[in-house]
């Protein structure tokens, strides 16, 4: 996000990275938002046309919204419109194209020296993958971003590391009952 730069066009980018990553909206839905689809005071993005033609509502944190707010400040002194949308010229106030944002996006990783290929749909899992790590319940995640199958959901969650699984194993707590009082029955 610092590799994003100064200005309106840095500040619609760290906006769009924020609602990404922040809410796990995927990009099509991030770029039909406008503004009148955010409850800031909610903490609420309504998502009106989801995959499926769904509609669901989802949350973002005060971080992402914080983040958000430079944006949100440029966006009210342009044309009505897309919540991110184009700025100059002839276009200005009509949607951002998912082309658009990859190609700044992947300019934007390069200035920030990140070696792999990036796509906006990466954020996504970070997000989910974030919320796993935070104790929140699958079906939370699930519902969040939009998934009518809790396998799908179970996929963006393999992101989490082998390093993760291991401690986490290693540290459970000792059984409540002894192992060997079930293997008498056997013995």
């Amino acid at each position: 996000m610092r590799a994003a730069g100064d200005g309106p066009v840095a500040d619609r980018l760290r906006g769009m990275i924020v609602v990404l990553w922040r809410s796990g909206v995927r990009i099509s839905e991030a770029l039909a938002l406008t503004e009148s689809d955010l409850d800031p005071g909610r903490g609420a993005i309504l998502v009106r046309r989801g995959k499926g033609g769904k509609r669901r509502e989802v949350g973002m944190d005060a971080w992402g919204w914080q983040h958000l707010e430079p944006w949100l400040q440029i966006r009210e002194q342009l044309r009505v419109g897309a919540l991110f949308c184009i700025i100059n010229g002839p276009n200005q106030g009509r949607p951002w194209t998912q082309d658009a944002v990859r190609f700044q996006l992947r300019r934007t990783a390069v200035a920030a020296a990140v070696r792999r290929r990036f796509a906006p749909h990466q954020l996504r899992h970070a997000h989910a993958v974030e919320m796993a790590r935070e104790g929140v319940p699958i079906v939370v995640i699930q519902r969040q971003l939009g998934h009518a199958n809790l396998g799908i959901t179970s996929i963006y969650l393999q992101g989490i590391d082998n390093a993760e699984i291991v401690d986490t194993v290693h540290h459970r707590a000792a059984p409540v009952i002894p192992a060997s009082a079930g293997l008498a029955r056997y013995g």
